[in-house]
């Protein structure tokens, strides 16, 4: 093995050696690959978080936040939501290539023979709690799918099984979004309707009443596409990363999407534009201006935070949010005067406007992210907070499946079983307490 390609550990301690392969990925960081350490040394490595483990090769998703940098399967996430729908963007994910009108053609015909939900799957939302939270409800109806559709248990290395496992989830999560939203307001189901868009389905399904028309705005349709563009994968991020380690066992595909769902629904995770949201209306309802609440985000002695502002993984900017800028500013032009938010709007775009101009926040990249405008675009078109978490789900349920069908197909994948730094009691010996 080349010198140059290898890195040398000295264990200090017995004076061995053991070279290690630097593992070089067509773009972004070298990975030390450190599987001979325990068995060659006899040492674990110690990386809480996983801030430094690269946990799975995958050929999905390439982000470098230090440049700002997001693509999906090599396209840049700029050209893709300029060029793409979510649909064509799923079969991009999914199969590797972005398909030809044919195939495109195809894939959404077998997408609409698969949006509708088996009729006793209703008795399940009527299980639940009437105020229950529809992330909740998600979790529990998309892990019942397993139960109707437990053909999959045992065929986790079929292709064709996988395939129409993803497909079913592509279909079916537009709907149970949707009943979710319908079952807390106590509105009847409203059934897919497969002559419409993705989208365009989604908001009929959320929205419709069955006593009138309702068609949703072009407007709303195009910024919700976009949003799920955007959301549709974001590399080895918690939730993608519990649904690779649930699959790992050989889980039914259903039960470990339902996983990923459950992860995403922690407020650190996939709960940050409603928490913008929840910060504007404190602005809002409070007798201080914006400019307090931005003092105050820089005044080092106070733990008050803007949200949505900064990305953890990109030190720069964040692509997503210079694409759906524009689309928040194009809809809250467009709404009618006297719209019961536009104070909160007028609030949101006032913060914007001067953390953008000031140098402190752009000295530190601290620049509104997709959190801030998507949570914003996501309450313009009526949908409420606790719905926003069940839209990301939605978004990105083809990121974690794609990353699935990955990793069912890397003969190096192996039942996820990470080690721990134990710090308990040493050997105790229980003779000593039969006298006390």
């Amino acid at each position: 093995m080349d010198k140059k390609d290898t890195i040398t550990v000295i264990d200090n301690s017995t004076g061995k050696e053991l070279e290690l392969p630097i593992l070089r990925p067509t773009e972004g960081i070298p990975t030390i690959d450190v599987r001979a350490l325990y068995r060659e040394l006899g040492y674990f490595t110690y990386d809480p978080g996983f801030l430094a483990t690269a946990s799975c090769r995958s050929s999905i998703t390439f982000l470098d936040g230090e440049n700002g940098i997001l693509r999906y399967r090599g396209y840049p996430i700029e050209q893709l939501a300029e060029k793409s729908t979510f649909l064509e963007v799923c079969y991009l994910l999914y199969y590797g290539e972005l398909p030809n009108k044919e195939q495109q053609e195809a894939f959404n015909e077998d997408i609409r023979t698969h949006t509708l939900l088996h009729e006793a799957i209703k008795r399940f939302f009527s299980g639940f709690r009437r105020d229950a939270h529809p992330m909740g409800i998600m979790v529990g109806v998309v892990g019942a799918l397993s139960s109707f559709f437990h053909d999959h248990e045992n065929n986790v290395h079929d292709a064709s099984m996988r395939q129409q496992a993803a497909h079913r989830l592509i279909a079916k999560m537009p709907t149970i979004a949707a009943w979710c939203y319908r079952y807390a307001h106590g509105l009847p189901f409203m059934y897919p309707q497969n002559d419409l868009g993705y989208a365009e389905n989604f908001l009929h399904m959320m929205f419709a009443l069955p006593t009138e028309d309702y068609t949703p705005p072009p407007l709303f349709v195009k910024a919700l596409d976009l949003i799920m563009i955007l959301h549709a994968d974001h590399e080895q991020n918690a939730s993608t990363s519990t649904v690779r380690l649930t699959g790992s066992s050989e889980a039914n595909p259903f039960a470990a999407v339902s996983a990923g769902i459950a992860s995403l629904w922690g407020p650190a995770h996939g709960g940050a534009n409603e928490a913008v949201i929840k910060m504007l209306l404190d602005i809002v309802h409070s007798d201080n201006d914006v400019q307090y609440y931005v003092d105050r985000a820089k005044d080092k002695t106070d733990r008050f935070r803007l949200m949505g502002f900064g990305h953890r993984i990109y030190k720069n900017f964040d692509p997503r949010a210079v694409i759906i800028r524009k689309s928040c500013h194009d809809i809250l032009e467009q709404l009618e005067p006297g719209n019961p938010y536009q104070e909160l709007f007028d609030t949101a775009m006032e913060l914007e406007k001067i953390a953008l101009e000031d140098d402190y926040f752009k000295s530190r990249n601290l620049y509104p992210n997709v959190d801030y405008y998507s949570g914003i675009i996501l309450l313009a078109m009526g949908i409420p907070l606790n719905m926003f978490t069940v839209i990301f789900a939605l978004s990105r349920t083809i990121g974690w499946i794609s990353h699935w069908n990955e990793m069912m197909q890397d003969p190096e994948s192996r039942i996820g079983r990470p080690r721990q730094l134990y710090s308990g009691e040493e050997l105790r010996n229980y003779a000593k307490l039969e006298n006390r």
